[in-house]
């Protein structure tokens, strides 16, 4: 069956008004999220293959946050499709107004390898929510994710409600030119540049979630050695193949010192002093990527790991790295930590603003001068202060970024907000009916207009 035959099903199922229901989108976000518990294993030891995905982190940052997404959805849908009554100006006396939440139609899901299974189903949540039918391709680079993904969604839904595909970049490719109601796209600003060009040949809306160089800045007062650890868990949680990890330390030289020792001792604690051979430290996902990192780490002062392995990299920190060095000059994607130092605020904003904005800022600091300095001054997707990665786990603020590093977002009401478009409608009343609108127009009735207006 060809690809525009599958959208074909999509578009007529969803025109014969199957999927706009509460009950059928309730049923069918029901069944997501059993589907998702009893393939819990599959999915955990898919991740495993893919990755080399603990148990636990697999549940925690895969498994476990999309349960919790499905249920923050189901507990809130009937509220949220319910019309919207929004005032009525007094020039357009007498009627009403409100806003109708309406499913786009077919929508377009292309999730990435680094968080396969979660940046496949969290998406879908909000497009079942809004009442759209969705065709998803999974990554490549993740096939034994793909393939559980592919499986479970066959089991619980019809191919014109939700199809899975699992091919290469011919297939992507392939997809992506057909013409959906809207497309969500999780990957690189790269790729998301094309997505963004071929959409623009059919008007197709857009939510891009790109990511670009998150920067955690540290300065006094600080607590060095919990934000060592937590800077550690932000960058090194799945090798650092987190778009919203940690890309680079913005600190105070004086500080340095102190802030990598605690550094070590947390990444020892953890990994054990050859994180290579540790059996729940990720893998890098391919020989691309594997090379692309030690091309980061060749000719630059290494203080911590620097050792690899076929398709690992050791946490890794780089010493004396400037916004000129080559590791600056995209997104990681990994386990390399560049540190850059900075003399005071002034100059931190300085160069924090030469990079595109980024898709997260983490800030570590009791100092709140420098809290409302960055707020007002930075532009970013979202932050955490005082720890890494804690706003994407809050679905009552949108996650996404800005810029390069993406646009629209996602998340509780926000997934439901962006899969539908928001329609107006105003119902005026046919009891009264003002002559004063009509022809003709007197000079009379322009004074009173203006004098009305203004």
């Amino acid at each position: 069956m060809s690809y525009q035959m599958i959208l074909d099903q999509q578009h007529a199922y969803y025109h014969a008004q199957k999927t706009k229901s509460y009950a059928f989108r309730y049923e069918a976000l029901k069944d997501l999220k059993e589907a998702i518990l009893t393939y819990d294993q599959e999915i955990k030891d898919a991740l495993r293959k893919d990755l080399n995905k603990s148990e636990f982190e697999s549940f925690l940052t895969e498994i476990g946050i999309t349960i919790l997404e499905i249920n923050e959805v189901m507990k809130h849908l009937k509220k949220w499709m319910k019309p919207k009554r929004v005032r009525t100006p007094i020039t357009l006396f007498h009627a009403k107004s409100h806003i109708y939440q309406e499913p786009y139609g077919t929508v377009f899901i292309m999730s990435p390898w680094n968080y396969p299974f979660q940046l496949a189903i969290s998406p879908l949540i909000g497009a079942i929510a809004a009442g759209n039918t969705a065709v998803i391709k999974t990554s490549e680079d993740a096939p034994e994710t793909s393939k559980v993904i592919q499986k479970m969604i066959s089991d619980i839904y019809p191919k014109e409600f939700v199809s899975v595909f699992t091919g290469d970049l011919e297939e992507s490719k392939a997809l992506l030119k057909l013409k959906y109601d809207y497309i969500f796209f999780t990957g690189s600003t790269a790729v998301g540049k094309i997505v963004m060009g071929e959409a623009s040949k059919n008007l197709i809306p857009v939510t891009l979630e790109l990511g670009g160089k998150s920067p955690a800045i540290i300065d006094e007062p600080v607590d060095l050695d919990l934000t060592a650890k937590r800077i550690a868990y932000g960058k090194f949680v799945n090798a650092g193949q987190t778009c919203i990890a940690p890309d680079y330390i913005m600190i105070k030289e004086e500080l340095k010192e102190q802030f990598v020792e605690s550094l070590k001792k947390y990444v020892e604690s953890w990994f054990g002093e050859n994180p290579l051979d540790h059996e729940d430290y990720p893998r890098i996902i391919n020989e691309k990527n594997h090379q692309r990192l030690l091309g980061f780490i060749e000719n630059e002062e290494v203080i911590l790991g620097g050792r690899f392995s076929k398709d690992k990299i050791e946490p890794t920190i780089l010493n004396h790295i400037t916004k000129d060095s080559k590791v600056m000059q995209e997104e990681i994607f990994g386990p390399i930590l560049p540190m850059l130092t900075f003399k005071d605020i002034e100059d931190l904003i300085q160069e924090i603003k030469w990079f595109d904005k980024p898709l997260a800022l983490y800030l570590f600091t009791k100092n709140k001068v420098l809290e409302n300095k960055v707020i007002n001054e930075l532009s970013f997707g979202g932050a955490t202060f005082n720890d890494t990665l804690m706003h994407f786990g809050n679905k009552n603020i949108p996650f996404g970024g800005v810029g390069a590093s993406g646009m629209g977002s996602y998340h509780g009401y926000k997934s439901f907000e962006t899969f539908s478009h928001s329609k107006g409608v105003v119902k005026r009343s046919t009891a009264i009916d003002l002559n004063f609108r009509y022809p003709p127009y007197t000079k009379k009735k322009l004074r009173l207009l203006s004098k009305f207006m203004k």
